[in-house]
């Protein structure tokens, strides 16, 4: 019980550190302009094509998960779960809706390979290769190779984000944590964070829409019938 214990202590302790690191970098002014731009915009022309992409959820059984953590392979295995599970039980891909909401420490799966190699995700999010114990250099689930993943008792399963997507699974990416991460690697590489923003707004994989805010898009796809489960 102790172990349980401090184990939710531990991760308490993780997410207030992460909450204070993120209030410090909002409260030094240095991303007022970014933050600005981002909301004039969004209020201008995102808010009505992300509502407008929540329209495509349909059928019998709609799941959303909440990814703000790479967590392993949680965010892109579990929806391949409730896909084949529902499959079994009757209900097949056509008649499910899923949605993956990248947001947070997660939003670099949002992004292709060329911005991955340039601004060092893996060291900026903390997401090694379990073969190597080395950061990433690439996205890990963009057109992974066949039989990259592998689940005991079940052997090879197709959880690449474009695998999903051809499953129906639909994507969508936190436009606030994209503005405040990308602000931060201005930062460090001395660049303008607007441009920086934008270089990543374009880098973002085909298919996955950009949300004014990752809790904005919990509580659309709810809205729209979502189930919500927390994926990490």
């Amino acid at each position: 019980m102790k172990t349980n214990d401090q184990s939710g202590l531990n991760e308490r302790r993780s997410f207030l550190k992460q909450f204070a690191t993120g209030a410090a970098v909002l409260g030094t002014g240095i991303l007022a302009n970014p933050l600005a731009a981002s909301a004039a915009e969004l209020s201008h022309s995102s808010n009505s094509d992300a509502d407008e992409w929540f329209g495509k959820i349909k059928g019998k059984h709609r799941i959303v998960f909440d990814a703000t953590q790479p967590n392993g392979i949680m965010p892109f295995a579990w929806p391949k779960i409730f896909l084949v599970t529902n499959g079994a039980t009757g209900t097949p891909e056509s008649d499910c809706s899923v949605v993956v909401i990248l947001r947070h420490n997660a939003i670099p799966y949002a992004m292709g390979n060329d911005l991955w190699a340039k601004y060092k995700f893996g060291e900026m999010f903390k997401i090694d290769d379990e073969a190597t114990k080395k950061p990433l250099t690439a996205n890990p689930f963009w057109q992974p190779k066949p039989g990259t993943f592998k689940v005991p008792g079940v052997g090879p399963v197709e959880i690449g984000i474009n695998e999903l997507q051809a499953s129906g699974v639909m994507f969508c990416a936190c436009d606030m944590a994209l503005t405040v991460y990308s602000a931060v690697a201005a930062m460090s590489s001395k660049q303008d964070p607007a441009e920086v923003k934008k270089e990543w707004l374009a880098g973002l994989l085909p298919g996955i829409q950009p949300m004014p805010s990752g809790v904005w898009a919990v509580g659309r796809a709810q809205e729209h019938g979502c189930t919500y489960c927390f994926a990490g």
